[in-house]
């Protein structure tokens, strides 16, 4: 049994650090992809909301010209 303790603690020593580096590492990982997909949520509102008022102004203008129609077909 002396070998197999000592063959475990040998393992435990060596990887016990090394599974706390990747772990950090993996911490570090975590948090830039949240920001990541923090910056990548505000930009994709920007574009929904650019979106929205080009529809907004292509519909005004839709409305506009069928006003100026109206208006020339009266005069």
């Amino acid at each position: 049994m002396g070998a197999i303790e000592d063959s475990r603690k040998v393992l435990q020593d060596f990887l016990a650090p090394e599974l706390r580096e990747i772990r950090a590492r993996l911490d570090v990982l975590e948090k830039q992809i949240e920001g990541v997909d923090r910056r990548a949520e505000g930009r994709h509102q920007e574009v929904m909301q650019a979106i929205a008022r080009i529809v907004d102004y292509t519909e005004v203008r839709e409305r506009l010209a069928r006003l100026e129609s109206r208006e020339a077909i009266h005069q």
